[in-house]
C-alpha cells in the first residue's frame, strides 16, 4: 500500500478529483506515515515546497478516521498576514471533507469571535498571543473551546524558536494541553535550518511520543541566478530597478521600514507601478497591495521580511535585495519565492548602497556557497517568560496556589527545569515589588501588577515583545498605517510631510492625545521614523566576509561596479592575506583591531579591554577601535596578547539600560538576574576564544 493510499478514502478522492492533483510532492508523501501514526514531526522544505498540505492532509485523515469533533487542530503562524493568506486554501481543503476553518487574531471582529466560540470550527488559524488572550479571557469558555484539541501545526517554526516568543508559544500549548487532557501531536513547518534535530527536540521536549524530522531529498533544481551590483544609494537602486526586467513582476526586499518607504517613493517618482508591504501599514493597505501585486505583471512590490514568510503574492519573475539580509536562512526564503514555474530558475540580485552592505552581501553569499545555514538556538533561561506565565495563570484561574504553576507548564522543559534558586529569586522580587501577592495560599495581582498588567491592562500581558509608541495615520477615515512619534518631534520649515505606503503625505493635524496624524496627499518629500535595533552581525558572517575578500564565491555574477568595489576593498584591507587578527594604526590617530568577530564578540572583547581605561574601546562589526595612548600600537598589542590569559568569566557582553528596558517583563526580574540573562544570550565564548587563538599582528597605516 502506498503512502497516499493510507489516507482516508474521501480525502484521496478529493485530492485527485476535486483538486486535480496527479501526485503528491515528496514531502507530502513522506509526511503521511509518521503523522498518521500520531508522531510529532518537523517538516522541512524550501519555500513553496508544499509544507502546509504535508501537515494538514494526514491530520484531516486522522480527524475523519478517529471521528474528531469540535476544535481539534490549532494552526499557529507568526504573523496575521500569513493566517489571512492561508485561510482560503485551508478552508477549501477542509470543506472538501465536510469540515470548517476559522481565523482568530486581533483584526477579527468581536462578532466573528463570538460566533466561533458559539460553534467552534475544526481548525483554528491563530497566533500565540491570540491563544493567550483566549486562555485568560472571561468572555469565552476555554474549557469547552479547547477540550477536543488533538494536534497543533506551527508554521514557520524557525521564526518562533530563536527568541522569547518561542518559549511563550510552548507555554501556551502546555496550558491548552492540560485543558484538553491529552498530549497534543506537534507538527512544525520550516525551511532549511542548520540544526533540525535540535529544533524538533525543542518543540516536543517534555511530551510523550516519538518525533521525526521529515526532509526528503527534493529534485535537483536548475542552478540559481545570483548577482551583485554596487549602486551606492537608494536613489540609484530605484533607477536600476526601474530599468531592469521591465514587463516582469519584481519583489524587492529591504530590511528596514524607513528604507522600504524611501525606495518605494523613489520608484513611483520614476513612473514604476509600485506597491508596499511592511508591518506598520494598515491591514487593509497591505491586503490591497498584495492582492493587486498578485494580479498584475509589470510592477514592483517593496517589502520587509513580512513577505518572506510564505505569503502568496502570485507567480514572481524576480527577487531583488536592497543591501543584504542578516542570515542565509532569510536569503533562502527570499530566493525561494522565484523559480516556481517549470523550467525557470530561482534568482536574486543584490543592490548594495555602501561599503558595509557590500561586505555583508559578500560574506552572506560566501556562507551560502559553502552550504551553511544558521542553527536556531532558543534563548537560555527564559525567566521573564516564566514571570509572564505566572501572571497569565493568575488571570486565567482567578488566583492559584504558587506551587500549582508547574502542573500547567510541565510540558515546557525550558521553564520546568530552570534553576530553582533563580526561580525563587524572581518570585521573591515579584512579591517585594507587589506585582503579585500571596494570601491564604492563593496568588493574585498586587497593586503594582494590577496597575501594569491587570485586567484593565491585560493586553500588555498577551505578548512577550514590546510595541513602541506609534501614531495612527489617517487619510480621511481610512487608516494608512502607523509611524513612530519621533516622526513629528523635529522642527521643520514649511509643511510637515511623511512617507507611508510609498506615497508622500502632508500632515494636516496632529492629535497628540489620541496619537493620530491626519494627512493629505502632497508632492513634498518627507520621511517617517520607526525605532528598532537591527540584529548584530554574527561571528559566522563576519568570518565569511574575510574569506569572501580573499576568495569571493564563484557561483555569483558580479557586475562591473561590484568588481570595482571588491577590488577597492581588497586594496584597503590588503593586510588580511596572512590570517590572524590585525592591529592597524589609522590616519586619525586611533587604532583598529580587525578581528572579524561580529558585533557581539567585539563588544565582549572591547568590554574586557576597557576595564580601568579612561577611553574604553568601541566595538563595530568587524573591528574594535582604540584611542592611541602613550606607547602607541605596541602597548595595545601587548594588551591584546594578554587577553587570552583571562578566564571565560571576563568575557561577557555588557548590558546597558536601553537593552534592559527593551526586555518585556524585565520589571519582574531582579536587575542582576535580568542583566545576566541578557548577557548570556549575547555572549559566544567559543567565538571569542577562536578570535584570540589566531594571534594578532601589528602594522602601521
Amino acid at each position: 500500500m502506498s503512502a497516499f493510499e493510507r489516507l482516508d478514502p474521501a480525502l484521496q478522492h478529493h485530492i485527485v478529483n476535486s483538486l486535480g492533483w496527479r501526485q503528491l510532492r515528496p514531502l507530502q508523501e513522506a509526511a503521511i506515515e509518521p503523522l498518521l501514526a500520531g508522531d510529532h514531526a518537523l517538516l522541512l522544505a524550501p519555500t513553496a515546497g508544499g509544507k502546509t498540505e504535508a501537515a494538514v492532509f494526514p491530520l484531516f485523515s486522522r480527524m475523519l478516521a478517529e471521528h474528531w469533533s469540535g476544535l481539534s487542530i490549532l494552526y499557529v503562524c507568526p504573523i496575521k498576514a500569513l493566517l489571512n493568506n492561508l485561510e482560503p486554501r485551508l478552508a477549501r481543503y477542509a470543506g472538501l471533507v465536510g469540515r470548517r476553518v476559522a481565523r482568530w487574531h486581533g483584526d477579527v471582529t468581536a462578532g466573528a469571535k463570538f460566533e466561533i466560540a458559539r460553534e467552534p470550527p475544526d481548525v483554528l488559524l491563530t497566533t500565540p498571543e491570540s491563544l493567550e488572550g483566549l486562555l485568560v479571557s472571561r468572555r469565552f469558555d476555554r474549557a469547552t473551546l479547547f477540550r477536543n484539541v488533538r494536534a497543533v501545526v506551527v508554521d514557520e517554526l524557525h521564526a518562533f524558536a530563536g527568541d522569547s516568543r518561542g518559549w511563550h508559544l510552548l507555554a501556551v500549548l502546555s496550558r491548552i494541553q492540560r485543558i484538553a487532557g491529552a498530549s497534543l501531536q506537534r507538527v512544525g513547518l520550516s525551511a532549511t535550518v542548520g540544526n533540525a534535530e535540535e529544533l524538533l527536540q525543542w518543540l516536543v521536549a517534555g511530551n510523550r511520543g516519538r518525533g521525526r524530522v521529515v526532509a526528503p531529498a527534493a529534485a535537483t533544481p536548475l542552478p540559481p541566478e545570483v548577482g551583485v551590483d554596487h549602486v551606492g544609494s537608494v536613489a540609484n537602486a530605484a533607477l536600476v530597478i526601474s530599468r531592469l526586467h521591465r514587463g516582469e513582476k519584481r519583489l524587492v526586499f529591504v530590511d528596514s521600514r524607513a528604507r522600504t518607504e524611501q525606495l518605494a517613493a523613489e520608484l513611483r517618482v520614476l513612473g514604476v507601478r509600485t506597491f508596499v508591504s511592511h508591518s506598520s501599514l494598515s491591514a487593509e493597505e497591505r491586503r490591497r497591495a498584495e492582492e493587486a501585486f498578485a494580479q498584475e505583471q509589470d510592477c514592483v512590490i517593496v517589502a520587509t521580511s513580512t513577505l518572506e514568510l510564505g505569503i502568496d503574492v502570485g507567480d514572481l519573475d524576480r527577487v531583488l535585495q536592497l543591501d543584504a539580509p542578516g542570515t542565509v536562512a532569510s536569503f533562502l526564503q527570499r530566493i525561494g519565492r522565484t523559480g516556481r514555474r517549470s523550467g525557470s530558475r530561482r534568482n536574486c540580485l543584490f543592490l548594495t548602497t555602501s561599503d558595509e552592505s557590500f561586505l555583508a552581501a559578500l560574506g552572506l553569499l560566501r556562507l551560502w556557497s559553502e552550504g551553511y545555514v544558521e542553527p536556531i538556538v532558543p534563548p537560555a533561561e527564559p525567566l521573564h517568560v516564566l514571570a509572564q506565565q505566572w501572571m497569565a495563570l493568575v488571570l486565567q484561574e482567578g488566583g492559584l496556589p504558587f506551587d500549582r504553576w508547574r502542573e500547567w507548564l510541565d510540558g515546557v522543559a525550558g521553564l520546568r527545569d530552570l534553576d530553582p534558586g533563580k526561580v525563587g529569586a524572581v518570585w521573591s522580587h515579584m512579591l517585594d515589588r507587589q506585582i503579585l501577592i500571596e494570601s491564604d495560599g492563593l496568588v493574585s495581582f498586587g497593586p503594582e501588577g494590577e496597575r501594569s498588567f491587570g485586567y484593565r491592562h491585560f493586553l500588555e500581558l498577551m505578548s512577550v515583545f514590546s510595541t513602541p509608541p506609534l501614531f495612527k495615520v489617517l487619510h480621511g477615515r481610512v487608516e494608512v498605517g502607523q509611524v513612530h512619534s519621533t516622526t513629528f518631534l523635529l522642527p521643520t520649515k514649511g509643511e510637515r510631510a511623511l512617507v507611508l505606503a510609498g506615497r508622500y503625505w502632508k500632515v494636516a493635524h496632529l492629535d497628540w492625545g489620541r496619537r493620530i496624524a491626519f494627512v493629505e496627499p502632497t508632492d513634498a518629500r518627507g520621511r517617517s521614523n520607526w525605532l528598532g535595533r537591527s540584529a548584530p552581525m554574527t561571528f559566522a558572517l563576519a568570518q565569511a566576509i574575510r574569506r569572501g575578500l580573499t576568495q569571493p564565491p564563484e557561483a555569483v555574477q558580479w557586475s562591473r561596479r561590484a568588481l570595482e568595489e571588491l577590488e577597492k576593498l581588497r586594496q584597503e584591507l590588503s593586510f588580511l592575506e596572512e590570517g590572524g587578527s590585525v592591529l592597524e594604526r589609522t590616519v586619525g590617530g586611533s587604532a583598529r583591531w580587525w578581528t572579524f568577530g561580529g558585533r557581539l564578540v567585539n563588544t565582549a572583547l572591547a568590554a574586557a579591554l576597557g576595564v580601568g581605561e579612561e577611553s574604553p574601546p568601541r566595538a563595530e562589526d568587524l573591528f574594535v577601535e582604540f584611542e592611541l595612548a602613550k606607547g602607541g600600537a605596541g602597548t595595545i598589542v601587548g594588551r591584546l596578547q594578554r587577553l587570552s590569559e583571562l578566564p571565560d568569566a571576563a568575557f561577557a557582553v555588557p548590558i546597558d539600560d536601553e537593552a534592559l528596558d527593551g526586555l518585556k517583563f524585565s520589571v519582574c526580574l531582579p536587575p542582576a538576574i535580568a542583566r545576566a540573562m541578557l548577557s548570556q544570550w549575547s555572549t559566544d565564548r567559543a567565538a571569542i576564544r577562536a578570535v584570540l587563538s589566531g594571534g594578532t599582528r601589528g602594522i602601521e597605516s
